[in-house]
């Protein structure tokens, strides 16, 4: 047996000995010793078409199983690549780990092969991000980033890996290998947790808004004890669309009357409008709850005296312990909770018979009502809602239980690469993915990453030629007369899918698409179902007109 190891079957080792069987990655000169360390342990290499989707993918793996995902991609250009794609992570809670490549330690400051100040670029959109500095320490570093991602608020991590170091051996007696040892999360006290009960008793109408870490199936399950234990509607806001997300029903008819907001988990935030304006009921009043010591103190500078209580617990351990506690508190509000519930379960009726206009195109609401058995098949099933207005009738008219969003950030692009990742995680449960023909096109070549691997999905493409979100700013803002410059071809994507392995349809008419759906779905392959579509705004819904 060796009495030395490379960086490389450190970092390897590490990664077995921390529970991760599977990185999300895309090949480079940097990390090439690590891709050969990988075959001693078996790590599963998904090798990807592009560095953020390995990005995505490994946010999705975060998101579904909660456990951190693992991203490894090369130095320089590749970093580069990736960075954007942490974003949307970032917004959405995700625990993930980018793993760099790095421009050799004795190259920096000399113009090194890709050397990038790495760790600075990828630091405003991450929790924590820095550059290996020694072989000895590279398990450790990998531990580390690890237990960030996944404490407190769950978020991505960077760590450059210096290819010098990956290089390096040293003796096995000096390696200071990785803990799996989880950071305690601060918990809320029940003293701070009998006060905030009793201010959701004493309030006429509480509302409760969570965070996008608690739309697990775990976190929506427990959300909805908290809220039939204290009466106050409990609601997750993980769109950039904040209070006019039509997936919340009615909910600024439900936001202008409530007298007490408690977050859990959210931060105060442009899409909660800092809780000001005309949107607001003028008296309300606030309660934060933050596993973020720096954003509990942001709502406290935002709202002064406005704010009743605040403290920094984890977000899910919080819920618990109110929802222990919570028989200890009369709940005085259900009347109001009836009526806020039906306004956030609204849906209008008239999207029960909505048809298109235009020949050769569907209406959104019809795709949606075809697609809504198929997803209500299986319990299991996995949807993803990407991209503008078409994703969001998408998630307005579909069930809520296993799904992923582009996030609060409003980036869009990852519902492909989530495909893959969810699928990879779901064995037997169908995974759709709804997106528009805008989104498709930043990752579309990870359907030859599907065929590869062998990944079915079904991706429900709403192709109305054109970015329609931006279009649709354009004729809001400046005039139907102005709009231009957002234009697309109406493009066979269904075609490109079939030729790069995977199961393509093309649907112009409503009659057609439940067989389409039928056989993408018995394809076994990753399919794409390019759907003719009006351009249609995004759903609001309102109590009254």
């Amino acid at each position: 047996m060796s009495q030395t190891l490379r960086g490389a079957d450190i970092v390897a080792q590490s990664l077995q000995r921390l529970g991760c069987r599977r990185v999300f990655t895309l090949s480079g000169n940097h990390i090439m010793s690590i891709f050969d360390a990988a075959l001693d342990v078996g790590l599963d290499l998904v090798h990807v078409r592009h560095e953020a989707a390995a990005v995505h993918m490994a946010d999705a793996h975060g998101r579904l199983t909660g456990e951190a995902g693992i991203a490894l991609v090369t130095g320089g250009p590749g970093h580069a690549n990736a960075v954007g794609a942490l974003f949307t992570a970032l917004g959405a809670e995700s625990p993930m780990v980018l793993l760099s490549g790095h421009a050799a330690t004795w190259e920096l400051g000399r113009g090194g092969f890709q050397e990038l100040r790495q760790a600075d670029m990828a630091e405003p959109v991450t929790k924590a991000s820095w550059t290996s500095s020694a072989t000895e320490m590279l398990g450790h570093d990998i531990g580390e980033a690890i237990r960030i991602a996944t404490s407190g608020r769950p978020g991505p991590v960077h760590l450059s890996l210096p290819s010098d170091l990956l290089d390096a051996r040293i003796a096995n007696s000096a390696i200071v290998w990785p803990e799996r040892a989880v950071r305690p999360r601060a918990a809320l006290a029940d003293p701070a947790a009998d006060e905030i009960l009793a201010a959701i008793a004493a309030a006429a109408r509480p509302l409760i808004i969570a965070s996008p870490q608690m739309s697990t199936v775990k976190g929506r399950a427990l959300l909805a004890r908290l809220e039939a234990a204290t009466g106050a509607p409990a609601v997750i806001m993980e769109s950039p669309r904040g209070i006019a997300d039509a997936t919340l029903g009615a909910f600024p008819d439900v936001i202008k009357r409530a007298d007490l907001i408690v977050l859990l988990g959210k931060a105060l935030d442009f899409t909660t409008k800092w809780a000001t304006g005309e949107a607001f009921d003028a008296d309300v009043r606030l309660i934060a709850i933050d596993p973020d010591e720096a954003l509990v103190e942001r709502a406290r500078a935002e709202k002064g005296g406005r704010l009743l209580a605040s403290c920094v617990a984890d977000t899910q351990g919080a819920a618990a312990t109110l929802v222990a506690r919570s028989a200890r508190h009369l709940v005085r509000s259900l009347d109001w909770h009836a009526q806020a519930r039906a306004a956030l379960d609204r849906r209008p009726a008239a999207w029960d018979g909505i048809a298109s206009k235009t020949a050769g195109r569907l209406h959104p609401a019809e795709v949606f009502r075809t697609l809504r058995p198929f997803i209500e098949r299986d319990p299991d099933t996995v949807l993803i809602c990407d991209g503008g207005e078409f994703a969001q009738w998408g998630q307005s008219m579909l069930p809520v239980r296993r799904r992923l969003v582009n996030g609060v950030t409003g980036s869009i692009g990852s519902a492909l690469s989530f495909a893959l990742a969810a699928r990879m995680i779901e064995p037997k449960a169908p995974v759709f993915a709804v997106l528009g023909d805008g989104t498709i096109g930043f990752h579309i070549s990870e359907f030859e990453t599907a065929a590869r691997r062998g990944l079915p999905f079904v991706a429900v493409l709403g192709n109305d030629a054109r970015w329609n979100a931006e279009s649709e700013i354009q004729r809001r803002d400046y005039g139907a007369n102005r709009m231009h410059g957002c234009e697309l071809l109406p493009a066979r994507y269904d075609r490109v899918a079939a030729a790069l392995g995977g199961h393509g349809e093309y649907v112009e008419r409503a009659a057609d698409l439940p067989a389409a759906i039928e056989r993408a779905l018995a394809s076994g392959k990753p399919a794409c179902i390019n759907v003719t579509i009006e351009s249609i705004a995004a759903p609001a819904i309102r109590l009254t007109p």
